[in-house]
């Protein structure tokens, strides 16, 4: 391979800033269903999980390709000075979340990912191109391939989740185990290798940011650590003091409960039509008894009350 690039591309560091904007809108998002600000949580749609998940790719393809860029460049220290600040910014993590969400906290996340990544990918950066492509498409087939071919039970064991090869997804805030996703790392290694002369020979590699904005996202490329790490405390912190003054968004949770009465329904035996009836009915009735209430629990004499109108709604509509 040539010698490292002499120089930050300026071009990259705009990717890496324009990544993080992507990742901070689709976490306002997920706030503001979190909080019950809108009347769903988006981020937890089809579109916003694979939102989500191109926002994670694009990042390791990035660190990828930041590998490359800097190998060689200074030795081994800010490489491991690096590695180091990215370890320890995924332990913290890990632990606040524990503290934090307990049933969801973060124990591979996409820091984890990164950290074990900038590790596993040094062989890639002098192994031969085919072979770097074969491993990044094998890790990216991985989970597929695994399914099909019967993953060992095993592979489920709580110290083996970070491979993501078993049937269990866990719960967590933020799951991006080695396979897939390390085969961005790689596919990023494999582009930086292909481009990284072509890049700082051009007109592309020599560009500088001029306007505010494009500057703005350089500055937080090349800073994205710190950024990510701030930005969710405080996203979290401004839009906590929003719900405080504002409540609830009036139809927040409607629609995941008219999902579930339906399901529950249906398992009870009642047709579609019936079960979509009765699930307007008693969303109408909870809400003039005084019953709705987004997120909150009942009490005992609350439940039984909630009861009585299911099954009113239930008959009804026509289900007996």
């Amino acid at each position: 391979m040539p010698p490292a690039t002499p120089r930050r591309l300026a071009l990259v560091d705009l990717a890496r800033g324009v990544a993080l904007a992507a990742m901070t809108l689709y976490h306002v998002t997920w706030d503001l269903g979190f909080l019950r600000l809108t009347p769903e949580n988006a981020a937890l749609s089809p579109v916003g999980r694979a939102a989500a998940h191109g926002i994670a790719g694009s990042f390791l393809a990035l660190v990828g390709v930041s590998l490359v860029l800097a190998r060689g460049r200074g030795g081994w220290r800010p490489y491991l000075a690096r590695l180091g600040r990215i370890a320890l910014a995924a332990a913290a993590i890990s632990l606040a979340t524990f503290w934090l969400f307990p049933g969801a906290w973060i124990f591979f996340g996409i820091l984890h990912c990164i950290a074990l990544s900038s590790v596993l990918a040094l062989p890639a950066l002098a192994a031969p191109l085919p072979v770097v492509g074969l491993a990044a498409a094998l890790f990216l087939a991985g989970p597929t391939l695994a399914a099909l071919a019967g993953a060992p039970a095993f592979l489920d064991a709580p110290g083996l989740l970070f491979l993501g090869l078993g049937a269990t997804v866990p719960t967590s805030n933020d799951y991006v185990p080695l396979f897939p996703w390390f085969g961005f790392v790689l596919a990023g290694v494999c582009l930086g290798r292909l481009g990284r002369g072509r890049l700082a020979a051009s007109r592309l590699g020599a560009w500088a940011p001029r306007s505010a904005p494009a500057r703005v996202a350089a500055a937080a490329g090349r800073h994205s650590l710190a950024v990510y790490l701030v930005h969710q405390p405080l996203l979290l912190g401004l839009l906590y003091g929003v719900a405080a003054l504002t409540g609830p968004h009036p139809r927040a949770g409607e629609a995941s409960f008219l999902r579930e009465y339906r399901a529950n329904c249906a398992e009870a035996g009642g047709s579609a039509a019936v079960c979509r009836v009765a699930a307007r009915c008693v969303l109408v009735r909870l809400r003039g008894e005084g019953l709705w209430r987004a997120g909150d629990g009942y009490t005992a004499e609350e439940q039984a009350r909630a009861i009585t109108v299911s099954r009113a709604c239930f008959r009804e509509a026509g289900g007996g």
